[in-house]
């Protein structure tokens, strides 16, 4: 019993050593990146450039934004913010259906023009109502 404690916590041990030294050489490839005009996050949530890099006092100097910089220690930045690639020009999508179709099928399932009781697209809200009230009259 006293062997199978002393391997799990041998085990343990092991894999926190290789945790860290993961996490470590993650980091250096990180840092191998910086330079300057390079858009990074810091730890704390601070977006910016990268204006200058002090390896004596390993200190980075952002650009928050244009004339604001601020000075934080290297380790504390921790992503490289990618470029946003553009993407296509987005997909319009209309608030009601009736703006999809121009035209509408008639009886025979031909295009035919659309009826005349319809109502044109520049209709107030007075003239819908009246126009909604009129067509429940002829329905019933």
């Amino acid at each position: 019993m006293t062997i199978l404690l002393f391997v799990m916590l041998g085990v343990f041990v092991f894999m926190m050593f290789r945790r860290n030294k993961k996490t470590q050489q993650q980091q250096a490839q990180l840092q191998s990146k910086f330079g300057p005009g390079v858009e990074v996050m810091t730890s704390f949530g601070l977006f910016g450039r990268i204006v200058n890099i002090d390896e004596a006092e390993n200190k980075v100097t952002l650009e928050l934004s244009p004339g604001n910089t601020a000075t934080v220690h290297r380790q504390a930045v921790t992503k490289i913010m990618e470029p946003v690639v553009a993407a296509e020009e987005p997909t319009v999508v209309p608030d009601d259906a009736s703006s999809l179709t121009t035209e509408k099928l008639g009886a025979e399932g031909t295009d035919a023009p659309a009826p005349a009781h319809d109502a044109p697209r520049t209709e107030t809200p007075e003239e819908t109502l009246r126009r909604l009230n009129d067509e429940g009259k002829k329905d019933s």
